[in-house]
Formats: C-alpha cells, sequence, structure tokens
C-alpha cells in the first residue's frame, strides 16, 4: 500500500488486497498507512484494527466497516453544516 492515501481513496488501497480477509491480515497489510482526513490524518492499520468485524468479503465491505470507526475529524471542514440556513 501507498504511504499516504486520501479518505475518498481508501477503498482503491483495500482492493489490492485479495478476499475475503480476516481482519488481522488487513490491519498487517495497511500498517503504516497514513489516511488524509478533512482536519488531520490516522494511520489506516490503527483504524482497520478498531473494526469490531472479524472477516471481510469485498474492498466494499471494509470500507464500509471503516466508515464505523472514523474519528471525527474525517468527516468534514470542522464547524461544518449539513443543515438548512
Amino acid at each position: 500500500m501507498t504511504s499516504e492515501v486520501h479518505l475518498a481513496r481508501v477503498v482503491d488501497e483495500f482492493r489490492e488486497h485479495s478476499y475475503p480477509a480476516a481482519r488481522q491480515d488487513l490491519v498487517d497489510s495497511c500498517d503504516g498507512t497514513t489516511v488524509l482526513f478533512a482536519d488531520g490524518d490516522a494511520d489506516l492499520g490503527d483504524l482497520v484494527a478498531d473494526i469490531d468485524q472479524e472477516r471481510f468479503e469485498s474492498a466494499e465491505d471494509s470500507f464500509a466497516a471503516l466508515q464505523n470507526v472514523l474519528p471525527i475529524e474525517a468527516l468534514g471542514e470542522p464547524r461544518q453544516s449539513d443543515g438548512d440556513a
């Protein structure tokens, strides 16, 4: 995997792995890759380690599970609202 990747491209990084895959195999594969957020970054291997799911069927499955453990910094610009004005 590359050393840095934007959050929007993480699924492409996951596609480099073969599936089905155990979580620990994906953790080992992603360790040392920095995922860049709107406001900050984190180690992709650490994020995958936080996922409760033990096995992934596809890159898309992995990415969907990853979205449940992302920190608030990954979600957008600070103090930005999607609500009505």
